[in-house]
């Protein structure tokens, strides 16, 4: 980040003394042949019109102009037509040590997001049933994505939307009621649409401790007794959503209630204020929003004709709660198959009179296809396969899961091998990355048992001899995890940082294969090298952290 920094700066500020216009299709990017310098630019060709010179003439003025500014520490070279290449001074990439040293764990962060306010909103699983790992890796991207935005400087609320009202909870307490009966040895008629009410072993485990804690509660009138089974399966299932996400280390600062939306009166408030713009009508014995008008392919309904709301409806509100709280932006996690709901939301958004391009993001999560050693793993309870998060928690731990949860773009599927995760094996690519930080730690420990202490803080002196090509190779890579935090923080994506760790871990464990620090006969490149890979370790440990996964000592 400070290469691009540094040379943007300069450019502009030879582009406004020579009395161009800073051109809009000027590109400074990292080569990817490293041949071709640390930095290429093709400024000199988009701005040869405006000067009125060939672009070589062009770059040879910016070139030249660039190398005086900076004496030592940059040298250029035009490629082409006209791009021009910038290398950096070995100095420029071992100060990269220096900087780790100073800043520890914050190194990476930034103020970019300038404060801006986002709610991201995630999991928000119906309190219907235990999580499963679909649910797993929308909380891992939610809380990772949080983790990374706050890091860029964004100020950042998380929060779960309990989906605690409408038939859906109805169908929860009518279940748990029938299966109260069922246990009971009273009559009962279970419904015939197996959507009609929720079958898994949880509901009769559910019933079962509600008869032990009250026998008469089966006495009450059908009603309130269904009443009551709804209200403690909610409450017993959500307190295990609870227990679940902790030990998954996700946070949810808020756990806004559907319920008190609806009972709040906030649903007919949006209602009132979208009727009052003209974009709510009734039609059909419905209400509708005229979403069509702001893209949507027509218009939607928020009450049907039996009076019930519609998610949409809610939704609408919630959203407008939101900003309403004051945030610039909301950001929601949803299921892939929510993808057909996102324009019918950027219109809603639309109509809210906010910009849905700007205040409004959705993620999407794809499924996650479980495997043992490559193959298929069923989907089924009844053959007493992993379904639930917690399963997969007890399997393989929370580092396991998040990592590989976070190891794809979201909106892709993901196969997740439970055996593969569990091997200490550098196939596993959450052993692969946490063992790069784990071997540095042990390096330094067999330092200091040979007598040989780092200084907190390395100086310029100290890092003059990282001058190979292994030794500049891992300073760069080092370096780019500050252009990578900024970029997915801009992204709205944590995925760039996993592919990053996998990276930066390959580059530090072929830099050992191929340096044997200890080895060495002089004091000074080691401590040097020492150092260097140090500042590694602190910065695999700031990206292990953004994904929620611990960076080990010791493997």
């Amino acid at each position: 980040m400070r290469d691009i920094i540094l040379i943007e700066k300069a450019l502009r500020g030879i582009v406004a003394d020579s009395g161009w216009e800073w051109p809009e299709k000027a590109v400074l990017e990292t080569p990817k042949d490293v041949k071709h310098g640390d930095l290429a630019t093709n400024i000199a060709m988009v701005l040869s019109r405006q000067a009125k010179a060939a672009p070589r003439v062009v770059a040879e003025k910016i070139m030249a102009a660039v190398c005086e500014k900076f004496p030592g520490l940059v040298t250029a070279e035009i490629a082409g037509p006209g791009f021009i290449n910038f290398t950096f001074a070995p100095s420029f990439w071992q100060e990269v040590v220096m900087d780790v040293e100073e800043q520890g764990r914050a190194f990476g962060s930034s103020a970019s997001g300038k404060g801006r306010r986002i709610n991201v909103e995630y999991v928000s699983a119906n309190p219907t049933g235990p999580l499963h790992i679909g649910h797993g890796r929308g909380a891992a991207v939610g809380d990772s994505l949080t983790r990374l935005l706050r890091f860029a400087g964004y100020d950042v609320s998380t929060e779960y939307y309990i989906n605690d009202a409408g038939r859906q909870m109805r169908l929860l307490g009518d279940s748990v009621y029938l299966r109260m009966r069922e246990l009971c040895k009273l009559p009962v008629q279970f419904p015939e649409d197996p959507k009609g009410w929720y079958r898994g072993e949880y509901i009769i485990d559910i019933a079962q401790e509600m008869l032990d804690k009250d026998p008469k509660v089966i006495e009450l009138p059908e009603d309130e007794a269904k009443n009551v089974c709804y209200e403690y399966a909610c409450a017993q299932i959500l307190a295990g959503i609870k227990e679940d996400l902790n030990e998954f280390r996700v946070e949810h600062q808020v756990w806004f209630s559907e319920k008190s939306l609806v009972d709040g009166g906030k649903v007919e408030d949006a209602f009132d204020k979208l009727r009052g713009m003209g974009l709510v009508y009734d039609k059909d014995d419905a209400v509708w929003l005229a979403t069509e008008q702001f893209g949507d392919d027509k218009d939607r309904v928020l009450r049907k004709g039996d009076g019930y709301l519609t998610y949409f409806a809610s939704d609408i509100a919630y959203h407008a709660d939101k900003f309403g709280r004051g945030f610039d932006e909301s950001i929601d996690v949803w299921g892939a198959d929510h993808h057909g709901y996102v324009p019918r939301m950027k219109a809603a958004i639309q109509c809210m009179g906010r910009d849905p391009e700007t205040d409004f993001h959705v993620v999407l999560i794809q499924m996650v296809n479980l495997m043992r050693n490559g193959e298929p793993v069923a989907m089924s309870t009844r053959a007493g396969e992993f379904v639930t998060l917690r399963e997969v928690l007890d399997d393989v731990g929370a580092d396991a899961a998040r990592y590989m949860f976070l190891s794809r773009k979201s909106d892709t599927p993901l196969d997740f091998d439970l055996e593969l995760v569990k091997q200490r094996s550098m196939d596993n690519p959450v052993y692969y990355v946490q063992y790069a930080h784990a071997r540095v730690a042990a390096l330094l420990r067999r330092a200091a048992d040979r007598g040989i202490v780092l200084p907190e803080k390395s100086s310029a002196e100290m890092l003059a001899c990282l001058t190979s090509a292994d030794d500049l190779a891992l300073l760069r890579e080092a370096e780019r995890f500050r252009n990578v935090v900024e970029d997915s923080a801009r992204a709205r994506a944590a995925h760039p940082v996993s592919f990053y760790l996998n990276e930066l871990a390959s580059r530090l464990h072929s830099w050992y294969a191929n340096n044997p620090v200890l080895s060495g006969d002089d004091e000074a490149v080691m401590k040097a090298r020492l150092a260097l890979l140090r500042a590694v370790s602190v910065v695999i440990a700031n990206g292990l952290d953004l994904l929620g996964v611990s960076a080990p000592e010791s493997m």
